[in-house]
């Protein structure tokens, strides 16, 4: 983990401290920008939703397997709610986030968690989870003070707190069992392609950052 984390160190804390999130704690998003970043980002909902499902079928054990499985009832009363609230605030009908046209890096992104679950691997799912979540830890666990109005508070509450904080720990210390460690040819292989397959996701998070402020 540490050397995954060292390879994209750059690109991670530059999403972490995203000009978004800085406006996001002091309340400040622009609600347009807000409308795009959220109707964006619940286009990974059913994806996501899917890589869970697809962890609790390709995880090698029955202790993860159940962890995956609460986590998907979690998804269904916290973070969809907050979601269909969150839209109900700022003005986005239903029409505007049931299907719309996605941006570059959503198309991108949902492309990479959709290879995951088709890859029916264990690790590649748990790269994309980990990162996923705990980079959305890093940043929902600063110390600034909290915003007002619920559709900021709200996105920063389901990204912080003891439970997302043993949820990120659960996936990280998953990846750093499943992770390959052998010396043996298709080890190596392994890892460079799970390497790959994090630098390319860290990527992918900081464009979609980006992309909440580019007009259209």
């Amino acid at each position: 983990m540490a050397k995954l984390s060292a390879a994209t160190a750059p690109t991670w804390d530059a999403a972490v401290g995203h000009r978004f999130v800085a406006e996001l704690f002091a309340g400040t998003v622009e609600d347009s920008v807000m409308k795009k970043y959220l109707v964006q980002d619940y286009q990974f909902f059913e994806s996501f939703l899917s890589m869970l499902g697809a962890c609790v079928a390709h995880a090698d054990d029955i202790a993860p397997k159940l962890r995956f499985s609460r986590q998907l009832g979690f998804l269904e009363a916290d973070e969809n709610s907050y979601f269909l609230r969150a839209f109900a605030e700022v003005g986005v009908p239903a029409v505007e986030y049931e299907a719309p046209v996605l941006t570059d890096p959503t198309a991108r992104f949902r492309n990479i968690m959709d290879e995951a679950v088709t890859s029916a691997s264990y690790p590649n799912l748990l790269v994309v989870l980990v990162i996923a979540e705990w980079l959305y830890l890093d940043w929902g666990e600063r110390e600034d003070p909290m915003p007002r109005r619920h559709v900021h508070t709200g996105w920063i509450d389901l990204h912080r707190g003891e439970d997302f904080r043993a949820w990120v720990q659960f996936l990280v210390d998953e990846l750093e069992r499943a992770f390959p460690i052998g010396d043996d040819a298709e080890s190596l292989a392994n890892r460079d392609r799970l390497t790959q397959l994090w630098q390319r996701t860290v990527g992918v998070e900081l464009a979609f950052f980006d992309e909440a402020y580019v007009p259209g």
